[in-house]
């Protein structure tokens, strides 16, 4: 059973102002992607804004539980067929490569989430559609979140926007609640499942949606470091996120 923590109007306005913080960021850190660029260029930049903003990255030194080793950098920065969670490194950017950047940000004990991939340099056909399936699949979900829907509703737009363009989506990792801690409940699926929970969407709830999704197959692998995920045939992905508030009158989106 899912525990969904409701948020205040006031609560809701505080992740509005950080998330447009947080929206300023990543603009600044995809406007230095280019080739030769080190991951760990951009993220030592990300962590000095997110400090000069007010707030501290909410992504580093995270862990999934006590034995996990913390997560070393600020963002998540995931090159072709790495999905999420690659850690910041000496890896430089090379023309045609997708670059995921994913980042996180703790403002006055109120977290925010969102991604986005983008090209370095001159990019495939194929890899220019997959960046602009999982945009637009990121669009329709936020379209379907209002009072009365269902998570379903989201999983389902994504799911068949995926299937449409002849894209997997990987059955492993899920979009979730957020706002009082990094990860909340209730999980957002990219795909819809036989006994998934029929969970309703209601005022004040926040949640991160971010479809994830594959040139190849649907399955992935994590890295002997522990935290990088992989598409387990090597394939390109692709990785776009935001942070949503419902709210009386629909969906307000709070990293924009």
């Amino acid at each position: 059973m899912t525990n969904i923590s409701k948020k205040t109007e006031q609560e809701i306005e505080k992740l509005a102002y950080s998330g447009h913080l947080l929206a300023d960021v990543l603009n600044q850190l995809v406007a230095k992607v280019k080739p030769g660029v080190k991951t760990i260029e951009l993220d030592l930049l990300a962590e000095k804004l997110i400090k000069e903003a007010g707030g501290t990255p909410s992504f580093k030194n995270y862990r999934h539980s006590e034995e996990d080793p913390p997560f070393p950098s600020s963002i998540c920065a995931s090159i072709n067929d790495q999905l999420v969670h690659a850690p910041a490194g000496d890896v430089k950017l090379q023309s045609g490569d997708i670059f995921s950047i994913d980042l996180g940000m703790n403002y006055e004990g109120l977290y925010t989430d969102m991604a986005v991939t983008v090209p370095v340099g001159k990019i495939s056909k194929e890899a220019k559609k997959l960046i602009k399936t999982t945009k637009k699949s990121l669009a329709l979900a936020i379209e379907q979140v209002r009072p009365g829907n269902y998570i379903t509703d989201i999983s389902r737009v994504i799911q068949e926007c995926a299937d449409d363009e002849g894209f997997s989506v990987n059955r492993q990792l899920v979009g979730h609640g957020v706002g009082h801690a990094v990860h909340e409940d209730p999980k957002i699926p990219n795909f819809v499942f036989y006994d998934q929970p029929k969970v309703e969407m209601f005022p004040g709830m926040v949640i991160a949606i971010e479809p994830m999704l594959n040139i190849g197959g649907e399955e992935i692998k994590t890295l002997d470091d522990g935290w990088t995920v992989v598409t387990a045939d090597g394939s390109l992905c692709a990785h776009f996120e935001h942070t949503v508030a419902v709210t009386e009158n629909g969906v307000r989106i709070l990293t924009q």
